[in-house]
């Protein structure tokens, strides 16, 4: 009965006293920096908290429900410092706390994957330094839980993607990172998705309803076994809102600068499911913006990369009119709307017969770059090319980007990836040649193009960078849809 016995001997604790605190605040925290500094808890009704960090001395009254939450400006700290919580003859000291960057990693199994068989990864997370890590602990619930099982670990994250994204960014600001993990594989969107969503997304709602009337007795059944099976496992990941409820609630409101997204494979099993992505992904992060009041809270979602999966018969992974991934990562990049927010390209990664590719470590690169630029407002170059408009001039389109300075191939060939098509919607292979910042897009058999497509495919051969290295971003000037 391992995790029965876990939530058991878990809820003893929290009657071990009245006063306690949300589940973050343990030694060796990290707080961030230059943000009001939350702190909530409970304790006994009507009685006073008080509170001493850094300097700053606050108190109040706890509610009659027995709850009670503390704001203070940004701390100043150098180094070290200790929280100190009393309430009546109860004191909680946090020791050991720092000031850094914290962001919540979150998604499904390619977020959840470790680095065992990744030396590279593995390599940097043994010789981290000023990374410390808060794993969630794996469970669901059918109601909001206002504490989850973890503690804060002097280590980088057991995640691949979420080690190489702290140390990448923590060699380059000199700060302390924290990283709260909280993933788990096979996941969907909306296994992380509040109640609430029900009221504004049907598909949402038709799921939970489903969940509530048919899986709530298996679910018990499968928490009280002595020993889960994969097959167990994988039910209880892909249930509506429960890992909301056990594993992101808890966390709310705790200040952070921003979640690391990668999510997605679950969400990819009909062309209908790809398209809903696009209009959840955006209304889902924006619930979160609100649940955390923090309007400039960062998403970085992870492009999903390269993989065989197509759904159209005769079309080849490199094709632009089959019904593949590529429809999903348009879905992605459309909460690149709500602002603040970024979705790192990984259309040159991947692989095409594993879900799980191994090439973790450019990710954590591109997700740091992104994090430097857009939230810690460094001037450098975060991304590779990015379409912004097309002109067609006679049988030749020419194709503008940003970030276009020192536009190349990675490998001296010729560009590759470009479709066009008129208004027949035959897509043909186009002849692409760099001119200054723009790309001239051309085929013998488009006398009058009006379209573009780029690495919009299953698993695309590209190879068109900038200077920095970084790849272009896929991308369709049509409205087709499938």
């Amino acid at each position: 009965m391992k995790i029965y016995l876990t939530l058991f001997f878990f809820s003893l604790s929290l009657l071990a006293g009245d006063l306690r605190l949300g589940s973050l605040f343990q030694d060796n925290m990290v707080v961030q920096r230059d943000q009001d500094f939350v702190i909530w808890g409970e304790a006994a009704a009507n009685k006073k908290v008080n509170i001493e960090v850094a300097g700053q001395k606050a108190s109040i009254s706890v509610s009659e429900k027995g709850e009670w939450m503390i704001k203070l400006p940004a701390l100043k700290a150098e180094g070290e410092f200790s929280i100190k919580v009393n309430s009546g003859t109860e004191k909680i000291i946090i020791k050991n706390a720092v000031l850094g960057e914290v962001w919540i990693c979150s998604g499904q199994s390619n977020m959840q994957m470790g680095y065992g068989g990744i030396p590279e990864i593995k390599k940097m997370a043994a010789e981290a330094k000023n990374i410390r890590t808060f794993k969630v602990n794996n469970t669901v619930s059918y109601k909001e839980e206002d504490y989850c099982q973890g503690n804060w670990a002097l280590s980088a994250p057991g995640s691949a993607v979420a080690a190489s994204f702290a140390v990448n960014l923590q060699k380059e600001i000199n700060c302390p990172v924290g990283i709260i993990l909280t993933c788990w594989g096979s996941s969907s969107v909306e296994g992380w998705m509040p109640m609430d969503m029900a009221e504004k997304l049907p598909h949402f709602k038709k799921e939970l309803e489903d969940c509530r009337a048919n899986d709530k007795e298996k679910i018990n059944e499968i928490l009280a076994k002595k020993k889960m099976t994969g097959k167990d496992n994988i039910f209880l990941r892909t249930r509506p809102n429960l890992l909301y409820n056990a594993m992101m609630h808890p966390l709310i409101p705790y200040s952070l600068r921003g979640v690391v997204w990668y999510q997605g494979e679950a969400n990819t099993k009909s062309v209908e499911a790809m398209l809903q992505y696009g209009q959840t992904l955006p209304m889902w992060f924006q619930r979160y913006r609100q649940a955390w009041a923090n309007d400039e809270l960062q998403l970085m979602a992870v492009m999903l990369p390269g993989f065989g999966r197509n759904f159209s018969k005769g079309k080849t992974l490199d094709s632009p009119d089959a019904i593949t991934w590529a429809w999903m990562r348009e879905s992605q990049m459309k909460v690149l709307k709500l602002g603040n927010t970024s979705v790192a390209t990984t259309i040159d990664l991947g692989d095409e017969k594993n879900i799980h590719p191994k090439d973790k470590a450019p990710i954590g690169e591109r997700l740091a770059l992104i994090a430097r630029r857009d939230v810690l407002g460094e001037a450098i170059v975060a991304e590779g090319p990015i379409f912004k408009s097309q002109q067609i001039k006679g049988s030749n389109i020419e194709v503008s980007f940003e970030n276009a300075k020192g536009m190349k191939t990675k490998d001296g060939e010729a560009i590759k990836a470009f479709w066009i098509c008129d208004d027949s919607k035959n897509w043909q292979n186009a002849s692409a040649k760099i001119v200054g910042d723009k790309i001239v897009l051309s085929h013998p058999e488009v006398k009058k193009p009006l379209y573009v497509r780029y690495a919009f495919a299953a698993m695309p051969k590209v190879n068109l960078i900038n200077e920095a290295g970084l790849p272009a971003r896929p991308f369709r000037t049509d409205s087709f849809t499938p």
